[in-house]
């Protein structure tokens, strides 16, 4: 496929799946490239790993306030409201804040979560494990972040779908089954905000929607590999390799921008100050420089150096606890519903921005209740 041909800035070029065939070409032939946009002055795609990281870890240069995280330009009133949040800071501001939620992810403790995410595992399991089919996203995948993150900030459990409904309505903007629009996005947030003072849980910005494209996108891989899988349940001391197998494979958020702050220059390119730089994290995680034959899923991939919680000083706050909730949830998914499929075709979110999987039927084997409760003497 012709590098012209695909739209970076166009969502429908993402529904069909990552256009990987893309960045394989834009790696080997243009790895600092000017991409024309429609509705805007065009920006820089970076699609190597090196140049991604060096980037991310230049703030000063590359900044997230000035413009923003998104290709999207805001304006007045909407560039300052996007300001607001963490993820569009930089240093000194985005330190100060940082520093007020990092106590709540440390290893520490998200590893004396272990146990309570377990049980919220097995019990998300147990709703669906007698009937023998699913959507997959919706009622396995969504709900042990939703439930983990409710409770950690104090959102009422029976309240965790209006949240779920929100955070899909932000980052789906370009979605019509969210929203379809900038407007109905601001309006979800607006309401999550609302919401969020009455908790005085003003701190939070939202839920991590990419944990559900991980644990959804990595039993799609599973599944579409199954000797992969076969692999992985012959000897599950593999799980921990593959998971962040699955997070590069997945690459949850595809790309970040950045706006230069002066003239500089990448890889010998001149970049203009004001100007737009894109950082595609779904094609630093198939460079490759950085790993033998990016293609092919291998839950013993070791190393896996992949920057699918980004890195620098905006590196993903949650990342401990995504570990954690995905290897939790995958380990009682294998042990549990072992022979789970696909059963019917797969509907992916239309973004650019989430690499996400808005519904996914899956049959397996029912699960009989009574060898269940016997297996499970902890809970």
């Amino acid at each position: 496929m012709s590098i012209d041909h695909v739209n970076l800035a166009d969502p429908d070029a993402f529904v069909g799946g990552v256009p990987h065939e893309v960045f394989t070409r834009l790696r080997a032939e243009a790895p600092i490239y000017w991409h024309p946009e429609s509705d805007g002055p065009g920006f820089w795609v970076l699609s190597r790993y090196h140049d991604v990281t060096a980037v991310s870890l230049d703030p000063k240069t590359f900044s997230s306030w000035k413009g923003g995280t998104i290709i999207r330009d805001w304006k007045g009133q909407d560039l300052e409201q996007n300001r607001l949040m963490m993820l569009n800071m930089d240093a000194p501001r985005h330190t100060k804040y940082r520093r007020l939620v990092t106590l709540g992810f440390t290893p520490r403790m998200v590893t004396r979560l272990t146990p309570h995410v377990r049980a919220m595992a097995n019990r998300i399991i147990d709703n669906v494990a007698a009937r023998g089919a699913c959507d997959f996203v919706t009622e396995i995948a969504a709900e042990l972040p939703l439930q983990a993150i409710a409770e950690m900030i104090g959102v009422p459990l029976e309240d965790r779908h209006l949240v779920f409904d929100w955070s899909n309505r932000m980052i789906g903007f370009d979605d019509p089954d969210y929203s379809g629009s900038a407007e109905a996005g601001k309006l979800a947030a607006v309401e999550m905000y609302l919401y969020a003072n009455q908790l005085a849980l003003a701190r939070k910005e939202h839920p991590r929607d990419d944990l559900v494209s991980v644990i959804s996108g990595g039993m799609l891989a599973l599944m579409q590999h199954p000797e992969e899988r076969r692999r992985l349940l012959a000897n599950p001391a593999l799980l921990p390799t593959a998971i962040e197998e699955m997070l590069r494979w997945v690459t949850p958020v595809m790309y970040f921008r950045r706006t230069a702050t002066h003239d500089t220059e990448i890889r010998g390119q001149k970049i203009h100050e004001g100007e737009k730089v894109t950082l595609w994290y779904i094609s630093a995680n198939r460079d490759e420089e950085i790993f033998p034959h990016p293609d092919r899923f291998d839950v013993g991939r070791n190393p896996n150096d992949h920057l699918a919680f980004g890195i620098g000083h905006h590196f993903c706050l949650g990342a401990n606890l995504a570990r954690l909730e995905i290897q939790i949830m995958f380990e009682e998914l294998l042990r549990r519903l072992p022979d789970i499929e696909l059963a019917g075709p797969v509907a992916r979110l239309r973004s650019n921005f989430i690499n996400g999987i808005k519904s996914m039927p899956v049959r397996f084997t029912p699960e009989r209740r009574a060898g269940r409760d016997d297996a499970h003497p902890h809970l």
